[in-house]
């Protein structure tokens, strides 16, 4: 039997919880629908083995704040599926199909899907198909009016929060290491963005390992290892290191792009980069990232920084095109990066502070004029 954590419900929500159990198909899972003052509630669907509902809420909340400080219709919601994401294709479908089926009363006019980790376009087009619904999520292949998530849309606007961050301080990043933790679709693309600009990568890691090399990594290359020989730990140029040792590198900026909570209690004190830039979500409990501001280490959140995925979704939503979804992503996210440092350098708060007061503002006024407070 299993026991559900204990969610620490606010003023903001969660306004519903769903766990889902599927006899037949063995299907667990859960939706957390946090917060919908300002639309129905967006956010992706996590496959996972280890996934859990107290994860799904934490994710679920960060989406509130995301869609509300890039001006998005709409609130914040997440789902978990708890199974390995490796699955072979036709078991994969069934949960996926399973899933839907339990989600048909909330979808799309509570909860709007979308590809996260471990669930991809094809698996969006199975979802939208058993709601018999294209509206019932986005990241769906092109073909079917969408705009896939492999098109690279978050990990472009992690480039542009880059690239804002480093203007705005007259800092030339070009001169500078980074180290990105994944190298799945977040990761792989944002590495192509930062390459193709001439920035120097020197570390990179996916679920095998880490590839580091302090001279740089050839990114065309090892995204051609990656896909013939399926890690980048098979890179030749450079040595193998253990996950956790990218986090400890010697690197001015430091990209944690996978799981949440990988810089903690144990690891913190040996941060040695002064640039943290968070694709992942919730990469970093907020309480370290406050302690890592005082240390006088420059971040720029999640919930700001990797806002290109929904932002996207929104364009796919209103029906729009790719070049309008890059177009947005780069206009939103470069403003907020100036507006969160701006504001943190006035204050002193740290740059989740700041975003964070955006947010609830917004979040609250919304409240406000729909009664919900």
């Amino acid at each position: 039997m299993e026991t559900l954590p204990k969610i620490p419900f606010d003023e903001f929500g969660p306004e519903r919880m769903v766990v889902v159990y599927d006899p037949k198909t063995k299907l667990r899972g859960y939706v957390v629908i946090d917060n919908t003052s300002k639309g129905p509630a967006k956010g992706g669907i996590r496959m996972a083995e280890d996934v859990t509902l107290r994860e799904v809420f934490y994710l679920a909340r960060a989406m509130t704040w995301k869609n509300a400080l890039a001006e998005l219709p709409f609130g914040g919601g997440k789902s978990g599926i708890v199974a390995d994401p490796k699955i072979d294709a036709k078991r994969k479908e069934e949960l996926m199909r399973a899933f839907a089926r339990k989600l048909k009363g909330i979808v799309p006019s509570l909860y709007i899907a979308a590809p996260d980790m471990g669930t991809n376009e094809r698996d969006m087009a199975i979802f939208a198909d058993e709601i018999d619904n294209m509206d019932a999520c986005t990241g769906k292949p092109s073909e079917l009016g969408g705009l896939p998530h492999e098109l690279g849309f978050t990990g472009f606007g992690v480039y542009v929060a880059s690239k804002t961050l480093f203007e705005h301080i007259d800092v030339n990043m070009q001169e500078l290491s980074f180290a990105i933790e994944g190298f799945g679709e977040v990761g792989s693309w944002l590495a192509r963005f930062l390459y193709r600009d001439g920035c120097k990568i020197v570390a990179v890691s996916d679920s095998k390992g880490v590839i580091y090399n302090k001279d740089g990594i050839d990114i065309e290359k090892l995204l051609e290892i990656k896909r013939t020989k399926g890690s980048v730990v098979h890179y030749p140029d450079g040595t193998v290191l253990k996950n956790q040792a990218l986090f400890e590198l010697d690197v001015d900026v430091l990209i944690p792009g996978a799981r949440p909570n990988v810089i903690d209690e144990k690891n913190e004190g040996r941060i040695k980069a002064k640039y943290i830039i968070e694709a992942a979500n919730i990469p970093i409990p907020w309480e370290i990232e406050r302690r890592l501001h005082e240390r006088g280490i420059t971040l720029v959140p999640d919930i700001i920084a990797n806002a290109g995925g929904v932002i996207a979704s929104y364009v796919e939503y209103i029906h729009g095109t790719a070049g309008m979804a890059f177009s947005m992503i780069k206009e939103k996210i470069s403003e907020n990066v100036k507006k969160i440092l701006e504001m943190s350098e006035s204050s002193g708060e740290s740059t989740r502070d700041v975003a964070l007061k955006i947010a609830k503002e917004r979040v609250s006024k919304a409240m406000e004029l729909r009664a919900r407070v």
